[in-house]
């Protein structure tokens, strides 16, 4: 079992930048892949990005490219997404996700776990 917990989220001016981080317990943080997922109104949620268990491996949707980082501390069992250059259409409720797997994964089937989420609101 693996609770998570984000923070970070919030409103920001188009352009802003904002970090969310994933607090995580429960099973070894070493042992799986992290991933956040975003989910705007009425649309489907969506991978936004992805790191292996190590951090060595990382995944980005095209979307958001050169302008999210993601990255883990193991020793602190936390994953974090700085986001920068952030437009209106990054507004979403943001989840952080633990995979069953230790390598990047991008479906949401392959997450076991779930934390809350948090709003990221960006205005124009």
């Amino acid at each position: 079992q693996v609770q998570l917990v984000e923070s970070g989220g919030g409103l920001v001016q188009a352009g802003g930048s904002l970090r969310l981080s994933c607090a995580a317990s429960g099973r070894p943080f070493s042992s799986y892949g992290m991933g956040w997922f975003r989910q705007a109104p009425g649309k489907e949620r969506e991978s936004v990005a992805a790191i292996s268990w190590s951090g060595g491996n990382t995944y980005y949707a095209d979307s958001v490219k050169g302008r999210f980082t993601i990255s883990r501390d193991n020793a602190k069992n936390t994953v974090a997404l700085q986001m920068n250059s952030l437009k209106p259409e990054d507004t979403a409720v943001y989840y952080c996700a633990a995979s069953r797997f230790r390598s990047i994964m991008t479906t949401r089937s392959a997450y076991a776990y779930w934390g809350q989420g948090t709003q990221v609101t960006v205005s124009s």
